[in-house]
């Protein structure tokens, strides 16, 4: 009985091989995923935004000086 060059020598190693297939898969898959969205800048904006309606909040609340 032989084995061809295709066939894993047993079943830890095939085992070992298709993991080591998925994690590789799903390395890609993020890497594409990550290139697909500008996370940097939908989070500047994000923060830039959100300090501008502070500082509005902060001066529409102030008092008004000498009152």
């Amino acid at each position: 009985m032989t084995q061809s060059q295709d066939d894993e020598p047993n079943e830890i190693v095939a085992v070992a091989r298709a993991a080591k297939e998925r994690s590789e898969a799903a390395a890609r898959s993020m890497t594409a995923r990550a290139k697909s969205w500008p996370l940097g800048a939908i989070g500047v904006g994000v923060g830039i935004g959100s300090a501008a309606i502070a500082a509005a909040v902060i001066y529409a609340t102030r008092s008004k000086g000498g009152e």
